[in-house]
This record gives structure tokens, C-alpha cells and sequence, in this order.
């Protein structure tokens, strides 16, 4: 069964996590939309089938499902290279279908070898780009589409920090008022019992309409405080029901068998996957009830969301940070929250686009400096700091990337240098050296790990060179479970060749039998061993 049982016993506190995520994800959709070249509705599309398809298929009792920032640049390029939106479409679904077998094969399992440092290190990078994104907005500075998450914007070319400096110099004092109005109402409803156990009414959704009453205070007062159309939300706006026909494009399934639209249904499944599955092992780092999600539900319901969303013009979607931490923090318990951002999103769209286009985008900004600041907190690098250096790089250089690139080569970085660490401290813990000191010369313990690889090779080879002449040397491999080929044709060199160029004695205990290589030394032999604390050693 796909989908696991939908309860209702949680619904206030999953409706208002529900409709703080319906605030976010509104001009997200629209702005990732605007910045993939793309019709508007199309991000609204994807944001519905993944409220609602996507929510009830998957496993996640947090995740949330929409158009992704990180796909725009690949949207963008693929359209423009395709000729046609209707023929992308046709990519889609059929990355969709890929994501789908993906699933069913298992292939979610690859998330498990996310290392935690790397994951957090991703969250605290994505908390600071929105945080910086959301400050230009904040002082009514809109010329960034909402929803870029890029260091560098894809059609002005300017930079992130370009953008913020910029925004200084361009102040509109209306959104400046509205932000700080709405900023204060989050802050104050969270920390008045009272208000905080109203439910049903959220301090975003109050913040929202203390912005939209504001603006029109401005506008009937004739204030030149009063925020134009181009700093509100922009939705398109339904003259009757018979309209939405036009507002759905259809794939070009003449394409289906055409090189460039395999392409890119290919990069579609490969970036969209990945990312499915980082947001869902942050997800569950993030959940305060530390629920298991599986990932192979979520490739699959991933899949059947973006085949449909192909198949209804809809762009590809993904599991997002931005819009599930905004779940996670607003007190959702179940994907029920999940879905009802979904049929809100649908709702509201064709029955009241007018009133959401009322909406100022500074105060959207403010309930996402909020989130920003949540998922930055300093508390994070200090707890990595803490944990050591073999913790803290990976984890900086994740955050530093992930703001400075992008997130799929930023989390690369982090995993490199995981990886990098976790071969060095590997060669490191390959074996264990003991020097015992006698009148007859010295006796040097060698005791092999459990583990012995061929990555542990180098490091074997070189220490076995550096043994002091006329000494003897005990390799005892009694605690290895698996030494690989490799290291084990050292030890036969260094016995038979190397070893006794130098006058070192070279004595062998606990190789198994299938090693193919004769111990000279029995562990069980009274005379020769005897028990002294964890480990058998030589009678002195």
C-alpha cells in the first residue's frame, strides 16, 4: 500500500501548518515559474499535484512537494533547447515514469549514505540564501523573482550579494512598514500563550492580512507609502470557470521518442531525485518526533506527481526544504497539512486570485526571514565546531558551497570531503602498533583491524618498511574479519623478502584459512601465548 492511513485527529494544528505552507509556496510557485521561462500557471500546477498527489502517495509526515528552485536553471535551458514548452512537458512525464521505476527498484536507499554533517550542513546553507534573498523583498526591492535560489541570477546575472547591496539604495518605505509590522506579529504570536492557542489562526496568516490591510490603508488614504502592483503577488486571474482550459498545456507526445527530450527526461530524474531525497533525510533530521520516512515510497509517489504534472502542464517538481521546514515549524504533525496547502492552493487560485493578488510580497518576506533564521541558527555551527574538525570542514564547506554555488554541487563538496576524512581516519585504524624492549631485541606488536581494505594498502606497506632492522615483528590478524588481497600479498612479501633483507623476524598468528597464508605462530599454544587483558601477546 502506497499510502499510509490519513487522520484527522491532529487537524487544527495541521490546517494551520497547512495554510502557513499555502502562504510560502504561493509566490514561490509563481516566481519559480517566472524564473524557469515558464507559463506562471505551470508553478501552480506542480504545487497542487504536489500538495495533494504527492502528499497522499508518500510516506513523509512532513515533506512537502513543489516546483524546485533547483531545477528553474535546467527548466529554462531545456525549453529554449526543445523549442517548445508543450515538447518539455512531454520530458517531464517521461522523467516522471523514470522516478517511477526508480522507485519500485529501490534505488531511495542511496539517501542512507548522506552523511549528517553534510545534510545539516545543506539546511544551514539553504536557511542562509533565503534569509539574504528575502531582504531585498523585505525593503520592497522586487527585482529578483521569488523562488531564485541561485548565487547568481540566471537572467540578470547579478549575484546574491549584488542584489542585497542594491536593494539599499532602493528602499520603498510602504514595504519597509508592512515587514516590520509583519515580522512583529510573528514574533509576539509565538511567544503569547494566548494567541498561540488559536489554532485555526495562525500568526503568519494574521501577519498576511495585517499586510494586505496596511497596503490598503496606504492606497485609499492616497499614501505615498502605498506598494504598487509590482511588489504584490501576481496571479492569473479567471474571468469564469471555463477559462481554466486555456490555462492547461498538454505535452507533445509526438516528441516521446526523440533524443534531446530523452536527455532531458533523463537530467530531470537524476536532479530531481537527488534533491527529492536530501529534503527528505533533512525533513527527517528537522521532524521533532524523529519519524522514519521511506524513500523508495517517495521516489515513487514522486514519480506519479511529476508524471501527472507533465501530463497537465505542470513543471517537474521535488521535495523542498524551504516549504517543508516552513510545515515543520509551523507544528504540523501529519501529511494531512501537506495536503491541505495542496486544495488550498486550488481553491484560492480559481475562486479568489484577485484577493491573493492584494498580498504584499515584504510580508510573504518576513514570514521567510523567519524561516531562514530557523534553519541558520548559530546554534548549529557551534554544535559542529564542537564535534571536531572531522566534523566541522564537511559541514562548512557544505554551507559555504551551498550558498556560494548551488545545492546539488554544494552537498557534492560536503560529501568529498566526508568521504576524504573517512579514508584517512580508515588508514589510520587499518592496524595497531605495540613496541616491546628485551636485551635480545625488540618485539613490535602488529595487529590488524577488523576491517583491512585495499585503501588501507599505502599506509600498511609503508609502516612495514620502516620497522627497525634485527627486530621481530608479530602480525597477528586474529581480530580481522576481511583483509583484502592487496595487503595480504604485502605480508607474504615483507615475511619472505623484505622482512629478512633486514634481519627482522617476521611471525604470523590468527590468519584464517581462507587467507592461503601459514601462521607461524599458534594462539593457542600455552608455551608461546598466554592471556593478558583484551589481547593474547607474546610470553615476555
Amino acid at each position: 500500500m502506497l499510502a499510509s492511513n490519513i487522520t484527522t485527529k491532529y487537524f487544527k494544528t495541521d490546517f494551520a501548518s497547512g495554510l502557513v505552507v499555502f502562504l510560502v509556496a504561493l509566490p514561490l510557485c509563481l516566481g519559480i515559474a517566472l524564473a524557469s521561462g515558464a507559463p506562471l500557471f505551470s508553478g501552480i500546477i506542480a504545487g497542487i499535484v504536489g500538495g495533494i498527489v504527492v502528499g497522499f502517495l508518500s510516506h513523509s509526515n512532513v515533506s512537502v512537494s513543489g516546483p524546485a528552485a533547483g531545477l528553474s536553471a535546467i527548466v529554462l535551458a531545456s525549453i529554449s533547447t526543445l523549442g517548445s514548452f508543450e515538447t518539455f512537458l512531454m520530458a517531464v512525464v517521461l522523467a516522471g515514469i523514470l522516478q517511477l521505476l526508480l522507485g519500485i527498484a529501490k534505488a531511495g536507499s542511496i539517501s542512507n549514505y548522506f552523511p549528517n554533517n553534510v545534510i545539516e550542513g545543506m539546511l544551514v546553507g539553504i536557511g542562509i540564501i533565503i534569509f539574504l534573498k528575502q531582504i531585498p523583498h523585505a525593503l520592497g526591492y522586487d527585482k529578483e523573482t521569488e523562488g531564485a535560489m541561485s548565487f547568481e541570477d540566471e537572467k540578470t546575472h547579478t549575484t546574491t550579494f549584488e542584489n542585497l547591496m542594491n536593494s539599499f539604495d532602493y528602499i520603498q518605505w510602504g514595504a519597509v512598514i508592512i515587514t516590520l509590522i509583519s515580522l512583529a506579529i510573528l514574533l509576539v504570536w509565538d511567544k503569547v500563550p494566548a494567541l498561540k492557542k488559536i489554532k485555526l489562526l495562525p500568526g503568519a496568516l494574521v501577519a498576511v492580512l495585517s499586510g494586505v490591510i496596511t497596503n490598503e490603508i496606504f492606497i485609499q488614504t492616497g499614501s505615498p507609502l502605498a506598494i504598487d502592483a509590482t511588489h504584490l503577488v501576481s496571479l492569473p486571474v479567471l474571468n469564469n470557470i471555463s477559462e481554466i482550459s486555456t490555462l492547461i498545456t498538454l505535452p507533445d507526445f509526438s516528441k516521446a521518442f526523440t533524443l534531446p527530450v530523452w536527455v532531458t527526461a533523463l537530467t530531470i530524474t537524476a536532479v530531481a531525485s537527488i534533491e527529492t531525497l536530501l529534503c527528505i533525510e533533512a525533513g527527517d533530521r528537522l521532524d521533532k518526533f524523529k519519524r522514519y520516512t521511506s524513500t523508495n515510497t517517495e521516489l515513487i509517489a514522486q514519480g506519479v506527481g511529476n508524471t501527472l504534472s507533465g501530463l497537465i502542464g505542470g513543471l517537474p517538481m521535488t521535495s523542498v526544504v524551504v516549504r517543508t521546514s516552513a510545515n515543520i515549524t509551523s507544528g504540523a504533525r501529519t501529511k494531512l497539512s501537506t495536503i491541505i496547502h495542496g486544495v488550498l492552493l486550488l481553491l484560492c487560485v480559481l475562486a479568489i486570485p484577485a484577493i491573493l493578488n492584494k498580498i504584499p510580497l515584504a510580508t510573504l518576506a518576513a514570514i521567510l526571514l523567519l524561516i531562514g533564521y530557523k534553519l541558520a541558527n548559530p546554534k548549529h555551527f557551534k554544535h559542529f565546531y564542537s564535534q571536531g574538525l572531522y566534523q566541522f570542514l564537511p559541514f562548512i564547506a557544505t554551507v559555504v558551497a551551498v550558498v556560494g554555488i548551488d545545492l546539488l554541487k554544494g552537498v557534492g563538496i560536503g560529501m568529498l570531503i566526508s568521504v576524504f576524512f573517512v579514508l584517512k581516519g580508515n588508514l589510520k585504524r587499518a592496524y595497531f602498533l605495540k613496541k616491546e624492549t628485551y636485551k635480545s631485541g625488540d618485539i613490535i606488536h602488529f595487529n590488524l583491524a577488523q576491517e583491512v581494505s585495499f585503501l588501507n594498502k599505502a599506509a600498511i606497506k609503508l609502516t612495514l618498511g620502516h620497522f627497525p632492522p634485527n627486530s621481530t615483528v608479530v602480525i597477528n590478524a586474529t581480530d580481522s574479519e576481511y583483509i583484502a588481497h592487496d595487503v595480504l600479498d604485502i605480508i607474504r612479501e615483507f615475511r619472505e623478502i623484505g622482512g629478512p633483507e633486514k634481519g627482522i623476524k617476521v611471525e604470523l598468528v590468527g590468519f584464517k584459512d581462507k587467507y592461503n597464508i601459514q601462521n607461524t605462530i599458534d594462539a593457542n599454544h600455552p608455551s608461546i601465548w598466554v592471556e593478558s587483558g583484551k589481547k593474547a601477546e607474546l610470553v615476555k
